[in-house]
C-alpha cells in the first residue's frame, strides 16, 4: 500500500526532487525526505518553496533570455 501510494505520488509529482536531484548530484528520494522534514519542523513553508520551483519548472521557456534574431545598433 505505501509502495502504491509513493509510486502515484512520484508519478504525478512535478519533477521539481529529480530535477534538483540531477543539478545537485543528489538522490531524489533525499530531497524528498528533507521537503517532508523542512515542512514539519517550519510548519509548511517548504511546501510554497516546492510550488514555485515547479511553477518556474513548467514554465522554464519563459525565464530564459531570448535570443535576439534582428540584430542590434552595436552589429551594423
Amino acid at each position: 500500500m505505501v509502495k502504491r501510494i509513493r509510486n502515484w505520488f512520484e508519478g504525478q509529482a512535478f519533477g521539481v526532487c529529480s530535477w534538483m536531484g540531477k543539478k545537485m548530484g543528489i538522490k531524489a528520494t533525499t530531497i524528498r525526505m528533507y521537503f517532508i522534514y523542512l515542512s514539519f519542523f517550519t510548519f509548511g513553508s517548504p511546501i510554497i518553496i516546492y510550488f514555485i520551483l515547479a511553477f518556474m519548472l513548467e514554465h522554464k521557456e519563459y525565464f530564459k533570455p531570448r535570443k535576439s534574431t534582428r540584430p542590434t545598433i552595436w552589429d551594423l
